[in-house]
């Protein structure tokens, strides 16, 4: 089945086609759609993947998958949030990931809670009123400092205990078993698998 991605972030795509290996993932770009950016606007996870997976699906009129995740910081009563992305803009031009981590290692500072999680809101949306979606979350804690070297985004500060390492420090395939975005997807593979996203 072919899936287009409603995103233009290539690290998600990597790992995304690696979850629902034996599906064909593209993404706008690769439909010449250059500035695809819908405003997220929801208020929550679930809300802002449905905005973007309707956005593409009004452009191609064919099945689309979207998602919204994030980092929610229990010491910062869950910022960042669906603003992960954009925590700490600089008059509107986002920052780097090392940037972002830094910035968010200074507002921690020395606070003893450092419990956190990844969540990941994930939809397939198969014509304009039919989806289905799931969210997952990966449990952890907010280091002092970054370590490790893959990943992208928070991943150098965020580690797993019940591992001992950051998730910049596991390999993809490790990562893709585990993560927030791999459970979401692994999740709506089984229901691919199973035929749910058949025609009515």
């Amino acid at each position: 089945m072919t899936l287009w991605f409603a995103s233009g972030n290539a690290h998600k795509k990597t790992e995304l086609a690696a979850i629902l290996s034996g599906h064909s993932i593209k993404i706008p770009a690769e439909e010449g759609i250059l500035d695809f950016n819908p405003p997220e606007t929801g208020k929550t996870f679930l809300d802002n993947a449905l905005i973007k997976a309707q956005a593409l699906y009004r452009i191609l009129n064919e099945p689309v998958i979207a998602d919204d995740s994030g980092l929610s910081v229990d010491a910062l009563e869950g910022r960042p949030g669906i603003y992960s992305s954009r925590y700490g803009a600089d008059a509107g031009k986002p920052l780097s990931d090392s940037a972002r981590n830094a910035l968010l290692l200074q507002e921690l500072a020395d606070t003893p809670l450092r419990s956190a999680r990844f969540i990941c809101a994930m939809v397939v949306l198969l014509t304009e009123d039919r989806f289905f979606a799931v969210q997952e979350t990966l449990e952890g804690e907010i280091l002092r400092e970054a370590r490790g070297l893959s990943g992208f985004g928070y991943d150098p500060i965020f580690s797993i205990p019940t591992l001992g390492r950051t998730v910049a420090e596991l390999s993809a395939a490790q990562k893709n078993r585990i993560s927030h975005r791999g459970k979401a997807g692994n999740r709506l593979a089984a229901l691919l698998s199973a035929g749910s996203f058949d025609a009515p």
